[in-house]
């Protein structure tokens, strides 16, 4: 495939939502696999909704997710600026030159509306009949040039050819056609002199060289348009493919009802990066086999257009929270520490010493509890008990740590005292054995043996717990839950 240049151009009206980050990531996918060029840019020309806190909060999700750009914010590149509020004076020559070459006119009544979908898109402006009353279609070059002597305010509105039909191929849909009598007149500049949606994506595209633009299915009746645009400027059209939009379980558009819809949000709930770009990817793309699974490296290697679905994604919680136990289960050791450390320190579980001689102990209680991790934060939730003092559940201690179980725990903290190997194998033959000589059954011994370490019925594997608190500790643990017992 030749190198591409695609681009994410969002607006800051908003932190990086699943519905953004997805197409973000589409495009970065795609970059990669080409060895072509991903462009980052801020389309911010709705001052009043745009901030710079928003800015921010894209950049760090976009920096999450690893979808580094090649051009953009902090970046720079070739084609600079790359935030639309410093590109005014670009939007407003090239409107002036569609109205020198006759693909544009000037519109002297009603300037048209900003209007705002919710989620800060442009949407088309719908004015009736075409109607060139009171442009400069009908006007005579001299009363155009009274009216802008006298600064009377007017827009500019692309002239919509009244026959035929603007076509182009969809890497998604196929070929899409629209009747160009269905076309309004649309706005391309408003009278307070800032471009519309569709004059600027299309002159930053055209300047920045970008050849396929991947984005939802919502753009599609925008992409006639701009196909006109395109074709009035004279330059080359980019590919198209209009992705599906993203559904929440209850088969209804993705939005805060469902819950978390920024992706940061998903980082505070303690969901792994690797794990999101991997949920994001199969939201609408699939490799063409079963696999479910994939590093960023293998979504590079497998991804292209053919594999994205034309029907809706639905976004399903329960998955990406499996997905994100998967990959915490491979994650490098470094790398899990890494991203579990902020949930250690603010439970207080961090230790200095865990990143010198205690490390390797780290590793391994990780080992331990990563089975049971859907999120971070139950990663300090399963460590806690283990390097706390044990602080017992009552309900637990009341119905495992009786006095009938009080003097197998004693013996069992005999025999393993005089272990000469203390590993997980030898301490479970240990185990059973004691509960087998003192003909109680192994599976509540085995409670009793865990509430008295951990002080609740909940832990990593019971043997591999013992051998990871070692031996004192251990045997301080058991004997004090002997004598913690009370009659059943």
């Amino acid at each position: 495939m030749a190198p591409l240049r695609v681009r994410f151009a969002p607006s800051p009206t908003g932190y990086l939502h699943v519905g953004g980050a997805r197409t973000a990531l589409f495009n970065w996918l795609l970059a990669r696999r080409t060895r072509g060029t991903f462009v980052l840019r801020i389309e911010d020309t709705d001052m009043e909704r745009s901030s710079d806190a928003m800015v921010q909060g894209i950049l760090d999700g976009m920096t999450w997710l690893g979808l580094t750009w090649g051009e953009g914010p902090q970046v720079g590149g070739p084609h600079a600026p790359y935030f639309q509020s410093q590109r005014l004076d670009r939007y407003r020559i090239v409107a002036a030159q569609l109205v020198a070459s006759g693909h544009a006119y000037y519109d002297y009544r009603t300037a048209a509306p900003k209007a705002k979908t919710a989620d800060g898109e442009e949407t088309p402006e719908t004015f009736g009949p075409k109607s060139y009353e009171d442009t400069s279609v009908t006007l005579s070059a001299d009363e155009v040039a009274a009216r802008e002597a006298a600064g009377m305010p007017r827009a500019i509105r692309f002239r919509v050819p009244s026959e035929g039909r603007t076509v182009f191929p969809d890497a998604v849909h196929g070929e899409i056609g629209f009747d160009n009598a269905g076309l309004e007149d649309f706005v391309i500049l408003r009278s307070d002199g800032y471009p519309t949606y569709h004059l600027s994506v299309v002159v930053d595209d055209m300047d920045m060289q970008i050849t396929q633009v991947i984005r939802g299915d919502d753009h599609i009746s925008n992409t006639p348009k701009q196909v006109l645009l395109y074709e009035a400027l004279g330059v080359p059209v980019p590919g198209f493919a209009h992705v599906p939009l993203i559904l929440g379980p209850d088969k209804k558009r993705l939005s805060k009802r469902h819950g978390a819809t920024s992706v940061m949000e998903y980082s505070a709930q303690g969901i792994v990066p690797e794990a999101m770009v991997n949920f994001l990817a199969l939201l609408g793309w699939s490799p063409g086999t079963d696999q479910e699974l994939f590093s960023a490296a293998e979504l590079v290697e497998r991804f292209d257009l053919e594999g994205i679905s034309g029907g809706n994604a639905v976004f399903n919680p329960e998955k990406l929270e499996w997905m994100n136990n998967q990959h915490i289960m491979v994650l490098p050791d470094d790398a899990l520490i890494a991203q579990a450390r902020p949930w250690l320190v603010e439970a207080g579980l961090w230790r200095d010493a865990y990143d010198g001689d205690a490390r390797p102990w780290l590793v391994r209680a990780l080992g331990l509890l990563r089975p049971r991790a859907k999120r971070l934060g139950d990663i300090p939730e399963g460590l806690g008990p283990i390097v706390r003092p044990v602080t017992f559940d009552p309900a637990a201690a009341a119905k495992h740590l009786t006095t009938e179980m009080a003097p197998h725990l004693e013996t069992l903290a005999d025999r393993l005292a005089d272990l000469s190997t203390f590993d997980a194998p030898s301490i479970e033959e240990v185990v059973r054995g004691t509960a087998e000589a003192g003909g109680v059954k192994a599976g509540a011994f085995m409670q009793a043996v865990r509430v008295s370490l951990v002080g609740r019925t909940v832990s990593p594997g019971l043997f591999e717990t013992i051998e990871l608190l070692g031996h004192d500790e251990s045997l301080a643990r058991i004997r004090a839950g002997a004598r913690q017992a009370q009659p059943a």
